[in-house]
């Protein structure tokens, strides 16, 4: 395997690592995350009738997201998906002026499309295998 190879791997598992976490944490509690997100959002300018669907979507989207980059399966479709996810929660997190939380999801989204960019390199994949 390529340097190429190894290293886009080993990213790939380290943006999947933090995004299952985040998901496979808040799942078993998710109505207290969920309770938490409403009330974090209560006076921005976001309507609740929109954050509470989120509340409950965002760990399964972490998780389901994290799972797939683990498995490499649908690689492609996972980084945009992680993309998009991280775009949101930026734009929740400067309504609710959480700049603390901000430089991370940054740091997020900078993962996702890097690795976006390089996804020629998928060496270590499901995706190979679905391919053939």
């Amino acid at each position: 395997m390529e340097n190429n190879t190894i290293a886009f791997v080993l990213t790939r598992l380290a943006i999947a690592a933090s995004m299952f976490g985040h998901g496979l944490v808040r799942l078993p509690k998710l109505n207290a995350f969920s309770d938490w997100m409403v009330k974090s959002f209560e006076k921005s300018m976001l309507p609740g009738i929109l954050v509470l669907p989120f509340s409950y979507i965002l760990p399964l989207a972490e998780f389901a997201i994290g799972l797939l980059l683990i498995l490499g399966l649908f690689t492609r479709t996972s980084l945009i998906a992680g993309a998009i996810v991280m775009i949101m929660l930026i734009l929740g997190t400067t309504l609710i002026e959480d700049w603390g939380a901000l430089a991370s999801q940054l740091i997020h989204a900078a993962f996702f499309t890097v690795l976006l960019v390089f996804v020629r390199y998928n060496g270590f994949a499901l995706d190979n295998l679905v391919r053939k």
